[in-house]
């Protein structure tokens, strides 16, 4: 298999975790930017990668992955050496894999549900339950912290890390101070700052070439 990896992504989306988690692996990859703004992610070009027209999005070799918890698990074992996912024969394993699942097959779907102010389904049919009780049991996993694995930071610490920071600051989840002291401590990683503050650049960029199609095609 070719090693190289291709990362397709677009800043202020569900793909920035997964460039601030290829910077924690130190891991070589080729840096695909799409501006969705201007639609480059419905090109067909992207829709052969992903035909949902979503990022995040990657390549290694002939293999394609997509999926944000897929791309996690896959480049976290890919650099085992990093120390970013348990092994196999590590009881901590299983808890590993249940919150690098929980967050798009419980959480993400009771927060949009709540935001969108529909009612979960019937319990027999609902993926998760209920909205405050899939809170309650993130707060109380990392009430125990400083990480969702105790002691040990993992790749699910970058995933929950970013995703939490992102619904808290549009109010999406409330600030419960256990969950805003995590926030911070993922935030004061390095590769965090560096890819923030990159991410920044590349929305200011995307927003300048709106701007300046805006001006030349005035309606």
């Amino acid at each position: 298999m070719n090693s190289e990896i291709t990362f397709y992504h677009s800043p202020n989306t569900r793909s920035s975790g997964v460039r601030i988690l290829l910077e924690e692996l130190g891991a070589p990859h080729q840096l695909h930017v799409l501006n969705m703004k201007a639609g480059e992610n419905r090109a067909p070009a992207f829709l052969a990668v992903n035909p949902l027209g979503k990022v995040p999005a990657l390549t290694h070799g002939d293999a394609l992955v997509t999926e944000q918890a897929a791309i996690y698990l896959y480049l976290a074992d890919l650099f085992p050496e990093k120390g970013l996912a348990p092994a196999i024969s590590d009881p901590l394993r299983g808890p590993y894999l249940r919150w690098m699942v929980y967050y798009g097959s419980s959480f993400e779907p009771a927060v949009i549900d709540r935001a969108m102010q529909r009612e979960p389904g019937p319990k027999a049919m609902s993926a998760y339950g209920d909205f405050d009780t899939v809170l309650a049991t993130l707060v109380e996993t990392l009430s125990k912290g400083p990480y969702l694995l105790g002691e040990r930071f993992s790749a699910a610490d970058v995933l929950w890390g970013t995703a939490l920071a992102w619904t808290t600051s549009f109010k999406l989840v409330p600030e419960e101070p256990v969950i805003m002291a995590y926030i911070a401590r993922a935030q004061a990683r390095p590769a965090m700052r560096k890819m923030m503050a990159e991410d920044a650049a590349i929305a200011a960029e995307h927003e300048a070439a709106m701007a300046a199609v805006a001006e030349a095609n005035p309606s």
